[in-house]
C-alpha cells in the first residue's frame, strides 16, 4: 500500500519556487503603486469623513469616499511624475523600502479607525440637529464595501487611460524627443476624451434620458383627473388639451383647494382658482408655447383676478404645491396662477445640463404675460408676482437684468432655494452690506429684498420695508445653493465664516474633497425634514403673506393655514 501510494505522490515537492515567483510579482506590483498616490489618497479618504451639508448614508459616504480616495491617488502620482519630468528624470522612482511601506499601513489602519469614529460623532450631531434617523452599525460595513469597490473600478479606469496615454507618447517617441511627447501624448488622449464625453457620450446620454422621462411624462396620476370647469387648462373651452400637460401640468391643474375649503378658511364666499399651464405637449418651441400661456391665462379670465402669479416650474413642470397654494387661500381664490413646461428632465438633472432652456422659459412666459397685462388700463391691471423654486427661481429671474428692474416691474417676487446660477442672486449676494454673511445676507439695507432662512429672518434687518418686497428663502444646510464647480479649488466664503445655523461648525473646506462631498449632498436635498436643505414649505406662507400683505390676512390666518400645506 505504501509503495503504491508512493507511486502516486509527486517526486519533487518544493513550494519555494512558487513562493519565490509570488513575493517576485507581489514585488513588481507594489513598485507599479506610486507611493506619493496611496499617502494623498489616505489623507483624502479621511477628510471625506468630516461633516458636510447633510447627513450622509452609508451609500453615499461610501461612494464619496471612494472616489476621494482615488482622486488624491491620481493627484499623488501626478505631481510625483511632474517632479520627476521638472528635474529631467526619465526613470521611475525607486520604491520606498518596505519599512516605510509598513509605516504607511499603520498610519493608515490607525489614522481610519479614528476617522470612523469622528465620522460617527459628527453625523450622529448632524442627525439630531436635523431630527433625522440615527445610523446603525450595518452601516459602517457598507460603508467600507461601497468605498473599495468605487475606488477600484475608478483606478481600473484610470489606469486604462494612462495605458493610453504611454501608448500615445511611444509612438510619438518616433518622431519627437521623449519630453515632447510626453506632454503631446497626454493631450491628445485629454482631448480625444473629453471630445468622446462631450460629444458622443453626452449625446447618446441625453437622447436615452430624454427618451425615458419624457416617457414618465407621459403617466398619469391615479389620483387626477380632467378639470370639468373653464377656469383650468384641459378642462371645457381650454386652448390646450389634458393630455398635452404633461404629468406635472396634469396635478397642477387638478389639484389646489376648492371654492368650499377656501370659504370654509375664510369664512366668505371664495371664488375658484384659475390656473393656466401648457406642457410640451403642445409644442418644443419656448415662445409659442409661452405665448399659448398667456392666452390661455386671458381666455380663462386671469387678468380680472386681483393676482396673477407666474410661476417658472422646474424641467418635467413641477411646482410647489405650497406656492400656489398659500395665494389661493391668501385670496380666497381671487389668483390667476399661470406656467410651463420646458424640459422632460427633473430639476437636479435640468439644472445640470438644461439650464438655458429654463432661462429662456423664463423670461418668455413673464414677457408673455406682462404684455397683456400693459394693455388693460392701469386702474384695472391685477398685481402681478412671479415665484420658482430651484432651477425654476433661475428662470423666474431670467426676464430681469438687475434687482431693482424686479422691483420696477412687478409687485413682489418669492425666489425659494436659488442656484448657483441665479445671476440676481449672485449679484446681491456678492453686493450685499459690510458684515452680512453670505448665507444670509442683507442687501440695501433691507429695503426691497431680504434673504431669510425662516420666517424669523423677514424682519431682518430692522428697517422699513418698501413695497414692491422681494424675498430669497435659502437655507445654510442647502446643498443646491451652494454647490458650485468652484468649490473643487477655491474655498467659498460661506465655509471661511461663521457657519449657518444649520451647518456644524466642524465642516471645513478640502480641495476636491468638499466638491465631492457637496455633489452627494444634492442628491438626498429633499430627503431631510423641512427647514433644511432643499425642503422648502413652513417659511412660504410667512413670505408670501409680508410680500403682498393682503387684504384682511392675519399671521392667526397663516397659522392655521400651514398643516393644510404640502411640497407635493
Amino acid at each position: 500500500m505504501d509503495a503504491v501510494d508512493g507511486a502516486d505522490a509527486p517526486q519533487d515537492v518544493n513550494p519555494e519556487p512558487h513562493r519565490s515567483r509570488a513575493r517576485e510579482r507581489a514585488v513588481a506590483y507594489l513598485g507599479r503603486i506610486s507611493y506619493s498616490g496611496l499617502a494623498v489618497a489616505t489623507a483624502f479618504l479621511w477628510f471625506s469623513a468630516t461633516p458636510s451639508l447633510l447627513p450622509r448614508g452609508p451609500l453615499f459616504q461610501g461612494i464619496v469616499s471612494g472616489a476621494a480616495a482615488a482622486v488624491g491617488y491620481c493627484l499623488g502620482a501626478f505631481f510625483a511624475w511632474l517632479v520627476r519630468f521638472m528635474l529631467s528624470r526619465d526613470r521611475r522612482w525607486p520604491s520606498p523600502p518596505w519599512y516605510l511601506w509598513a509605516a504607511l499601513g499603520v498610519i493608515f489602519a490607525v489614522g481610519t479607525s479614528v476617522m470612523f469614529y469622528w465620522y460617527s460623532v459628527w453625523q450622529t450631531e448632524i442627525r439630531s440637529l436635523m431630527k433625522v434617523d440615527q445610523l446603525s452599525w450595518t452601516a459602517y460595513p457598507l460603508i467600507i464595501v461601497v468605498s473599495v469597490v468605487v475606488f477600484v473600478l475608478l483606478m481600473v479606469i484610470g489606469q486604462l487611460w494612462a495605458a493610453l496615454v504611454v501608448w500615445s507618447v511611444r509612438k510619438l517617441n518616433r518622431f519627437a524627443p521623449p519630453r515632447i511627447s510626453a506632454v503631446a501624448g497626454a493631450t491628445v488622449i485629454v482631448l480625444i476624451t473629453v471630445f468622446i464625453l462631450n460629444g458622443v457620450v453626452a449625446n447618446y446620454s441625453m437622447k436615452w434620458l430624454n427618451a425615458s422621462f419624457a416617457a414618465a411624462n407621459d403617466e398619469t396620476d391615479a389620483t387626477t383627473s380632467a378639470p370639468t370647469t373653464t377656469v383650468r387648462s384641459g378642462g371645457p373651452g381650454s386652448l390646450v388639451t389634458w393630455g398635452s400637460l404633461g404629468r406635472e401640468g396634469r396635478r397642477f391643474v387638478a389639484n389646489g383647494p376648492d371654492v368650499q375649503q377656501l370659504s370654509a378658511f375664510n369664512g366668505a364666499p371664495a371664488m375658484e382658482p384659475i390656473r393656466a399651464f401648457v406642457g410640451l405637449g403642445s409644442g418644443n418651441d419656448l415662445r409659442a408655447n409661452a405665448t399659448l400661456a398667456a392666452d390661455e391665462l386671458v381666455r380663462a379670465g386671469g387678468l380680472d383676478r386681483a393676482v396673477v402669479a407666474i410661476g417658472s416650474a422646474t424641467g418635467s413642470g413641477w411646482l410647489n404645491k405650497a406656492t400656489v397654494d398659500s395665494l389661493e387661500y391668501m385670496y380666497n381664490g381671487n389668483v390667476a396662477t399661470v406656467s410651463m413646461q420646458y424640459s422632460y428632465l427633473p430639476s437636479w438633472l435640468s439644472f445640470l445640463v438644461d439650464s438655458e432652456r429654463a432661462r429662456q422659459a423664463g423670461s418668455a412666459l413673464f414677457e408673455a404675460v406682462d404684455a397683456r397685462i400693459q394693455q388693460l388700463p392701469e386702474g384695472r391691471r391685477p398685481k402681478v408676482v412671479v415665484f420658482g423654486e430651484s432651477l425654476g427661481s433661475f428662470g423666474a429671474e431670467a426676464a430681469f437684468g438687475t434687482v431693482p428692474t424686479v422691483v420696477a416691474r412687478t409687485n413682489g417676487a418669492l425666489f425659494v432655494g436659488p442656484t448657483f446660477n441665479n445671476q440676481l442672486w449672485s449679484d446681491a449676494t456678492a453686493a450685499r452690506d459690510p458684515g452680512s454673511p453670505q448665507v444670509l445676507p442683507i442687501y440695501d439695507d433691507g429695503r426691497h429684498v431680504r434673504f431669510i432662512a425662516d420666517a424669523s429672518d423677514l424682519n431682518r434687518p430692522d428697517t422699513p420695508w418698501l413695497d414692491p418686497r422681494v424675498v430669497y428663502l435659502q437655507h445654510a444646510s442647502d446643498p443646491i445653493a451652494w454647490w458650485s464647480p468652484r468649490l473643487i479649488l477655491n474655498e467659498p466664503e460661506w465655509l471661511k465664516e461663521e457657519h449657518g445655523r444649520d451647518v456644524l461648525g466642524a465642516m471645513t473646506w478640502m480641495p476636491f474633497v468638499t466638491f465631492l462631498q457637496v455633489s452627494a449632498d444634492m442628491a438626498v436635498s429633499v430627503s431631510v425634514p423641512d427647514g433644511h436643505g432643499h425642503n422648502y414649505l413652513s417659511a412660504i406662507p410667512y413670505s408670501w403673506a409680508d410680500i403682498l400683505q393682503p387684504p384682511g390676512w392675519t399671521q392667526d390666518k397663516t397659522e392655521r393655514l400651514l398643516p393644510l400645506l404640502h411640497r407635493d
